[in-house]
């Protein structure tokens, strides 16, 4: 198995690390994984893959979630090289249970690094101290693994010997200052994103680019391969992609990965990103529910499907510039699913939308063309089971 870089792969981390991803082949790993908080922001995306996993990690508490996170441990550090490293970013609800796995599936002997990332904003609490950190759990795979002092050094304080003329030891031994000053220690001042800041892409957990860029500046050399199995909204592999590395990024939702694609071929230099995954043929979505297959159609076009089937007024979902969408997983849908979509469309005062299909018939074609207020385009699902496409530039 070769090893392919600079794409995002669009499943189960898991699974794709199983799959695609060759032992031995990753020089760095970040991973950012959701956080033992059982908290709404956890469902990013709202689609059903990302809801699947939300429910699997949280069904037994605590020892469960670790079991969930020890599975992808494993992997992960199949797919290190010898000489490569991992970081995983945790909190104070987890990190510390995450600390027993990796020193048993890592070997304590491996451990590197606390690297705490301090930030101060939001709230404060009234019952206990502000939680203004978060854990970096940094591991080698065998018996050194780079570290690039040079990219994590900070100015000489100006009480120290150093910030003049050096130091000179007992014996006689003179020690001249780094003129790049000294390494700073495993305590991270980097300030998290402004809210109103042009980096924000609206994901809630959205880590800022200082800290990823100094973790792969520090940890991986250029030309390295940095992968991230939960991309989310795809600060590692922007991070990587500046620093000159190449990149891997993993996540389950689709929406998610057409914004980090979006995200990604806004960079100069940068002039299409591949997206990897997703049903591939129609039994595939034919093992589908109803409800999974409307999210995978709504997310193929670039949209959201409503979350409750009932009620939806002939609506399934929106793309992101908020036209309506319209599923049947049906073979042959007929002029009645348009004639009710058309209704649906006026009701809600557009004068665009999308049907997705299996197929369709003469009649639904027929009835498309006849109206001339509406446009209306009909998309079979064979025809976005390998490509997902820009449901708002079919207009």
């Amino acid at each position: 198995m070769s090893l392919e870089t600079n794409l995002i792969y669009c499943g189960d981390c898991k699974e794709v690390l199983k799959r695609d991803i060759p032992d031995e082949s990753i020089d760095l790993i970040y991973l950012d994984p959701p956080f033992f908080s059982n908290k709404k922001y956890e469902i990013i995306w709202g689609n059903g893959a990302e809801l699947r996993s939300f429910e699997d990690r949280w069904k037994g508490g605590i020892n469960h979630y670790i079991g969930w996170m020890e599975e992808k441990l494993e992997l992960c550090r199949d797919s290190l090289k010898e000489t490569g490293s991992i970081c995983v970013h945790a909190d104070h609800r987890a990190s510390h249970y995450l600390k027993v796995s990796l020193d048993r599936i890592f070997g304590y002997n491996k451990f590197e690094n606390e690297i705490i990332w301090h930030f101060t904003g939001g709230g404060r609490s009234k019952k206990h101290l502000p939680r203004k950190h978060h854990n970096i759990l940094r591991y080698r795979k065998g018996d050194s693994c780079v570290f690039n002092s040079d990219e994590v050094r900070e100015p000489y304080s100006e009480t120290s010997g150093y910030a003049k003329d050096g130091i000179t030891s007992k014996a006689g031994k003179k020690y001249k200052p780094n003129p790049k000053g000294k390494i700073m220690d495993d305590v991270w001042d980097i300030p998290i994103i402004n809210p109103l800041s042009k980096e924000r892409i609206g994901y809630p957990t959205q880590k800022p680019i200082p800290l990823l860029d100094r973790i792969i500046r520090a940890f991986s050399n250029e030309e390295d391969v940095i992968l991230d199995p939960v991309s989310g909204g795809g600060t590692t592999v922007e991070a990587a992609y500046n620093a000159n590395r190449r990149w891997i990024g993993i996540d389950v939702s689709p929406v998610a990965c057409k914004v980090i694609k979006e995200r990604l071929e806004s960079l100069e230099g940068i002039v299409e990103v591949n997206i990897k995954g997703g049903p591939v043929t129609m039994d595939d979505l034919k093992r589908y529910s109803d409800q999974e297959f409307q999210e995978w159609a709504c997310e193929r076009v670039g949209g959201r499907s409503k979350k409750k089937k009932r009620s939806d007024k002939g609506i399934d979902g929106y793309t992101l510039g908020n036209i309506p969408i319209s599923v049947k997983q049906s073979k042959k849908a007929g002029r009645n699913v348009i004639d009710n979509f058309e209704t649906a469309i006026r009701r809600d005062k557009k004068n665009k939308g999308i049907v997705i299909a299996y197929s369709f018939t003469k009649g639904s074609y027929e009835e498309v063309a006849r109206v001339k207020d509406l446009d209306i385009k009909l998309i079979e699902a064979k025809k976005i089971s390998h490509h997902m496409i820009d449901g708002d530039e079919l207009f």
